[in-house]
């Protein structure tokens, strides 16, 4: 921060300020707030659950497991809903308000949606999420290895034309020297 200071001239309050509301601008007005989200919404919470991995206080790895299950159920429904979201003016707004509710130690937002919905709606579906998973995981199995067969044809085709071209090259080429 004082490399920015010195380099600009001006005070690092100031700097912050600048940035604070440029961040907010770009926000309000929708011009990259996508990307602001997701850089809000995985770069702090990443980091945290960084320092409560190697920090032995168990209170705070759940506090970040508990954000992660909470942004991923809201990513998955955001997915689902996206194209209602576009028409809703200042989104990203309300979705950055939002993670910083969730994320924030001093609100604990996420601990809140786990334990008055998301804990017991999870609890009571877990034996089909769990068979959707294993289903899940079986036809991607069988995809892959279905595209892998595919793929390994495809080259043996492709080295056998590449082989039989060499071939009739090397050919045509020693026929048009025992004509010279």
């Amino acid at each position: 921060m004082s490399f920015v200071q010195d380099t600009i001239n001006l005070p690092k309050e100031y700097v912050v300020i600048v940035t604070g509301l440029l961040a907010a601008v770009l926000v309000f007005f929708g011009m990259g707030a996508g990307s602001l989200c997701n850089l809000v919404g995985f770069i702090y919470p990443a980091w945290k659950s960084f320092q409560a991995i190697e920090c032995h206080n168990r209170g705070d790895d759940t506090q970040w497991l508990i954000y992660w299950i909470v942004y991923a159920f809201f990513s998955i429904m955001e997915v689902f809903v996206d194209f209602l979201l576009y028409w809703i003016p200042f989104y990203y707004a309300f979705k950055l308000a939002f993670l910083l509710w969730a994320m924030l130690p001093q609100t604990k937002g996420a601990k809140f949606l786990y334990d008055s919905f998301l804990k017991d709606f999870l609890k009571k579906n877990e034996s089909q999420i769990d068979t959707a998973l294993k289903e899940a995981k079986r036809k991607a199995s069988s995809i892959v290895s279905e595209a892998a067969a595919a793929t390994s044809e495809l080259a043996n085709a492709g080295l056998s034309a590449a082989k039989d071209y060499s071939k009739s090259s090397s050919e045509a080429g020693s026929e048009s020297k025992k004509d010279s």
